[in-house]
């Protein structure tokens, strides 16, 4: 992760690996306590690790997502642009749209912003009409 700070690239890997592993309190501890994570296509802002661990828990329950095939990266000293793919199963209430079992492939571009050795943050920007087509529910 070319100009990204070695001390971000490491907590950057860290949540991935812990994101990976569905493991809610070392996906937290990569985050700062006054975390933001903004899910542009719905309006939702998440502010703080108990609403962002109920972030979490509605998309890993809803899809059991995970990034998949990250195709670029542009970092900068203090944040990054990372366009990946989020893969996964409809196998959990998402929006009131119960679970149908269809397999999700939704592109995602996350923009993550770093202080003080901890992420602290993330906006997502993805197509909400895909993903509930997707889901059988359009």
């Amino acid at each position: 992760m070319l100009d990204l700070d070695p001390r971000n690239a490491a907590v950057l890997g860290a949540h991935i690996k812990a994101e990976m592993a569905f493991d809610m309190e070392a996906t937290l501890a990569t985050l700062t306590d006054d975390c933001i994570f903004e899910d542009m296509p719905t309006g939702q802002r998440y502010t703080g690790k108990d609403e962002v661990r109920r972030y979490y828990s509605q998309w890993w329950s809803a899809f059991g997502n995970l990034p998949s095939g990250s195709r670029r990266h542009v970092p900068a000293a203090d944040s990054i642009i990372v366009e990946t793919r989020f893969v996964g199963t409809h196998r959990g209430v998402f929006e009131g749209v119960a679970p149908s079992g269809r397999a999700i492939d939704l592109p995602i571009a996350i923009f993550i912003g770093f202080r003080n050795g901890l992420m602290s943050g993330e906006r997502f920007y993805y197509d909400r009409a895909t993903l509930l087509s997707q889901i059988g529910a359009r």
